[in-house]
């Protein structure tokens, strides 16, 4: 093993992986992001209805996250058109749709722009064949559509019992086998558990490629709870879902924020439906899942928000190598 260049593979998708990918490309080059190809909202759903392609809008976010390139690339990666025919649309994610016409296969076309923008590590889609979730809420009702599941779960305030893809039993890629088979460390998430974390495990092969790694398995614990998918959920109620969804007796460690957040920022969280995923040491006293826990938010006052610090969170990941 290679303390100073580790094998890391991170499972997820959102703006929480690539947040935590930007600090753990400063410590490792040996990186492969799994990203969950489930999305069906925004700019990515529409290029996938109408172009018959992958979402690629969580593969962008990765790539640039680990992108080593000009900033001015990766403005233009993430410009959204604001008129026109093109407006809502974002630029890396045409890109990414052209690379496909050009590529011959949605893969390939993430191989490609990686190396144009000289990506530190591998970006790869969990599965290349096109993915519906659905979800099971707790009235026994079934949504298809990530966008609709939560819109759903939102407006009926039913929360989510279970979710699972359609078609099922999509293959997972070789390379994501490969790559958490041979990772020294797996981090899971942070991200949406229902939508960006969990589509990613009922991919055939990935749980059985999980258990089979002998490399330390992490899951990063959400800083707030998520309207439609997490409302009211302890970190506990995160853990029972992974296992409910295949993954018992996998993760054996637990990242969780331990850092105070202002008031002004919890009541704007607080009036979107929101608090901070809250945990009791004790809840993991008898398990064999070990607890840090460590100030690894960041807040942003100006615009009334909290994520992971990607920098902070890089360097309890790393620690544990």
């Amino acid at each position: 093993m290679d303390k100073h260049n580790p094998k890391i593979v991170v499972i997820g998708g959102g703006t929480g992986l690539s947040t935590m990918l930007r600090g753990l490309k400063k410590h490792s080059s040996n990186i492969t992001a799994v990203v969950t190809v489930a999305d069906n909202g925004g700019s990515s759903g529409i290029l996938r209805e109408e172009m018959k392609i992958l979402p690629p809008g969580d593969i962008r976010s990765c790539i640039l996250a680990l992108a080593n390139t000009e900033p001015i690339m990766e403005k233009l990666f993430q410009y959204r058109f604001s008129e026109g025919s093109l407006k809502g649309q974002n630029f890396g994610n045409l890109f990414l749709a052209a690379m496909t016409g050009v590529c011959g296969s949605f893969e390939e076309a993430v191989q490609s722009t990686s190396q144009v923008l000289a990506v530190i590590g591998t970006v790869l889609p969990v599965t290349n064949e096109d993915i519906q979730l659905c979800a099971e809420l707790i009235d026994g009702t079934i949504i298809c559509g990530e966008w609709e599941i939560v819109q759903a779960s939102k407006k009926y305030r039913k929360p989510i019992q279970k979710v699972y893809v359609e078609p099922s039993h999509p293959k997972a890629l070789p390379e994501v086998l490969q790559a958490i088979e041979e990772a020294e460390m797996v981090v899971l998430g942070p991200g949406s558990l229902y939508t960006s974390i969990i589509p990613n495990l009922l991919v055939d092969g990935v749980k059985e490629a999980l258990t089979q790694s002998k490399g330390k398995k992490i899951y990063i614990g959400n800083i707030m709870t998520q309207p439609g998918e997490t409302e009211g959920y302890d970190l506990k109620n995160h853990v029972h879902v992974l296992e409910d969804h295949g993954i018992s007796g996998i993760i054996q460690y637990i990242i969780a924020n331990n850092k105070r957040i202002p008031l002004e920022i919890l009541q704007k969280y607080q009036e979107d439906g929101a608090q901070p995923v809250r945990y009791q040491k004790e809840d993991f006293e008898n398990t064999n899942i070990q607890l840090i826990e460590a100030p690894v938010c960041k807040v942003y006052p100006e615009k009334q928000l909290v994520r992971h610090d990607s920098d902070a969170l890089a360097e309890q990941i790393i620690a544990l190598i």
